[in-house]
């Protein structure tokens, strides 16, 4: 009788004890949202964001105000002994389950490290393929500490949740780590990384300045290093050329007047790419199709003026952009890939490390079609006569 009791006294103890021994509660830890990466001086230089979730989720009770993030920096000879000095000047235990986002700086990119960088995040068991990766010319303290405006939660920012904007902003792509890795991987083995800065178009009500992050251009990196940078208006072709893109903003002028310009949204975006083959030689023709929605309204304009005028836009920032591109060596519109699904054999036999051979010539024609035109509420009269 006296086994059983003993018996069944430890198994209560086992079930209460079981599960619990390195069980940590969360508010006894400080949670990663983002982390930024330099190099200088062949150190690595770390940046950590920690940030507060009591003030992320709100109650209907005011709490006193706290700081929305802290950031911590390091610098040490590989990057793990950077974040474990900043592991050392903390009190709490770090959890990286809910990180979000990294950001390199150009001197990152620009280290034959780079792909290390990725691969260590990739293999650490608590990062997700989920965590979008950017690139800055930016001090990165600066872009960490930006916050949104009017007091929203930092993990609305554009740099954790670029998909809310991305509606806004078609011409840059969110990119994480598994969009990064296939792109990595398959021609043309490289990958456009958005392109990070500051702008202070916002004051609040005291007339300070409001700093909030602005989407500026594409950092092209390929699996053997960095390629370069294109900024501002050089990246609009790209809204057109990517499959994901659903809207784009587009002005165009209006019976070849440098003076008269009008603001259409193109919608509903589709898009083919046809490699043509010819001897050891190959092309591309390029069909975009979209619909138009008018924003704004010109008096005495038709829908063939608008469709004239859209359809010579696109066909410019397109091969603008392509331009671009090639002046830096990459394949921007990943053309290669193209071919690669079209005719592998062709491709076999004219890649060379990875890429087919490009030339300005190499896209033959571009082809935009706008199916419709919808002038808004009402008809191409003048609402106000």
């Amino acid at each position: 009788m006296k086994k059983k009791i003993i018996f069944l006294a430890s198994l209560t103890l086992i079930l209460l004890l079981s599960g619990c021994w390195d069980v940590s509660e969360p508010q006894r830890m400080y949670y990663v949202h983002g982390v930024g990466i330099d190099i200088k001086d062949n150190q690595y230089e770390v940046y950590l964001q920690l940030i507060n979730y009591a003030n992320v989720a709100k109650s209907e009770t005011a709490s006193p105000p706290g700081p929305k993030a802290e950031i911590g920096h390091a610098k040490g000879k590989t990057m793990e002994e950077a974040i474990y000095k900043l592991y050392d000047s903390i009190d709490l235990e770090v959890f990286w389950g809910h990180m979000s986002y990294l950001i390199l700086s150009e001197e990152a990119l620009k280290s034959e490290h780079v792909i290390s960088i990725f691969d260590s995040f990739i293999r650490f068991r608590e990062t997700r393929y989920q965590i979008y990766v950017q690139c800055t010319q930016e001090p990165l303290e600066e872009i960490l500490l930006v916050t949104p405006i009017l007091d929203k939660s930092i993990t609305s920012s554009k740099l954790s949740s670029p998909l809310t904007t991305s509606s806004f902003e078609a011409s840059v792509e969110p990119v994480n780590f598994r969009n990064l890795i296939l792109d990595l991987n398959e021609p043309s083995h490289e990958v456009k990384l958005p392109l990070i800065s500051i702008n202070k178009n916002w004051r609040d009500s005291e007339e300070e300045s409001s700093p909030e992050t602005h989407l500026e251009g594409i950092g092209i990196l390929s699996k053997d290093g960095f390629k370069g940078i294109i900024k501002g208006d050089a990246t609009r072709g790209t809204q057109w050329m990517q499959q994901q893109t659903s809207r784009g903003d587009l002005t165009i002028t209006l019976d070849s007047s440098e003076k008269d310009y009008l603001t259409v949204d193109l919608e509903k975006h589709k898009l083919e790419v046809k490699p043509i083959v010819k001897d050891n030689e190959v092309q591309f023709e390029i069909d975009v199709i979209v619909d138009a929605t008018i924003n704004g309204f010109k008096g005495k304009v038709t829908s063939d003026e608008i469709r004239k005028g859209i359809i010579k836009k696109v066909k410019e920032e397109i091969k603008k952009t392509y331009e671009e591109g090639l002046k830096i060596d990459t394949d921007i519109y990943r053309l290669s890939e193209y071919l690669y699904r079209y005719n592998i054999k062709k491709w076999k036999k004219l890649e060379k490390d990875g890429k087919v051979p490009l030339t300005k010539d190499s896209i033959s024609n571009i082809n935009v079609h706008v199916n419709k035109i919808n002038p808004g509420r009402k008809t191409f009269q003048e609402t106000i006569k």
